[in-house]
């Protein structure tokens, strides 16, 4: 049997839109989509290589209960149009993007009052050890995330960045008890106070350490700009030392006295995190959300530690002006 083109037509214009029926249950439904959509996403840089982050999203919209249905196709649709505008340009970052996204998902969802866009992505940062100036690369988790919500004008959109970053810490508690029993026993060899005290400051003590992951996220207007480099940057800072995926001897050494020097428990990694975002972003709006969280994977413990932060840049901002006043 031959179709033709006509019959072809007339039978696509005969489908039901299942999607645009009642639903037997009529009640609104808070978050419809697609969840894990695999995507590489490419965002150019003036001057240099494209950024190049791989990348899954999980896109939503609210339902009302007179649907049966979202149309789900739409995000795809949408998702695609947006990449290939990063990848001619058009857009400068992943927050950025997911801003598009979700204004976009407003215009082809048009009984949807609210979208969400969620990104996860790993990316690749290149760094160099610390004496030997050895080139090495090292994994970085991105979070990028954005939700717009339909008013009687333009959109209100809510865009958020941030990252997680392993590092390495040094356990205060410890190194202060094995520091006491070394002091002991120099003393017990009549070494004097003050050699002991030179001794201590060169040579920190032995104590436990942690791979520590370190969290840090920043939710703004669409108008504001975070540059995730600078998050990085402070996660890096904020632990006893940053780790490398290769260490020379010189390095490696380095990398145990730098950690042993700087001993840190997880709250003072998210303390330090806070102060350094203060510094750093202390001129967004102050209803911009910060969220920080330090997760530090024990050694001599069966149990992990944690410690999370979340206030507004204008919280903190009382906070720690007051607590240097």
């Amino acid at each position: 049997m031959i179709i033709t083109k006509n019959a072809e037509r007339a039978f696509v214009r005969e489908l039901p839109d299942v999607q645009s029926t009642t639903p037997d249950v009529r009640i609104n439904l808070t978050r419809v989509g697609v969840k894990n959509v695999k995507k590489m996403v490419e965002v150019s840089r003036p001057g240099k290589r494209p950024v190049i982050f791989i990348s899954n999203f999980d896109i939503f919209v609210d339902l009302p209960g007179s649907l049966k249905g979202a149309n789900l196709s739409r995000n795809f649709e949408v998702i695609d149009e947006v990449l290939q505008q990063a990848i001619e340009g058009e857009v400068k970052e992943i927050e950025e993007l997911c801003s598009m996204v979700a204004r976009k998902l407003l215009d082809k969802h048009e009984y949807a009052d609210r979208t969400e866009v969620l990104m996860r992505s790993e990316f690749m940062v290149a760094g160099e050890t610390p004496v030997t100036r050895t080139i090495c690369q090292e994994v970085v988790k991105v979070f990028a995330s954005a939700i717009a919500k339909r008013t009687f004008k333009d959109p209100i959109v809510r865009k958020s960045i941030g990252a997680e970053v392993t590092g390495m810490t040094a356990c205060p508690c410890a190194q202060n008890i094995m520091q006491e029993r070394a002091r002991e026993v120099m003393e017990g060899l009549n070494i004097d106070t003050e050699t002991i005290e030179k001794f201590f400051h060169e040579v920190p003590m032995a104590t436990h350490n942690q791979r520590g992951r370190g969290f840090l996220s920043l939710e703004t207007d669409d108008e504001s700009h975070v540059p995730l480099d600078k998050i990085i940057k402070i996660l890096k800072q904020s632990m006893s030392t940053p780790i490398f995926e290769l260490l020379k001897r010189g390095d490696e050494g380095h990398v145990v006295l730098a950690a042993h020097k700087n001993p840190r428990f997880v709250e003072d990694c998210v303390r330090e995190m806070a102060r350094r975002v203060h510094a750093e972003f202390g001129d967004l709006p102050g209803d911009s959300v910060v969220t920080i969280a330090q997760d530090n994977e024990e050694s001599i413990h069966q149990h992990d530690a944690f410690a999370e932060r979340q206030a507004t840049i204008a919280e903190l901002s009382d906070e720690i002006n007051g607590e240097n006043s």
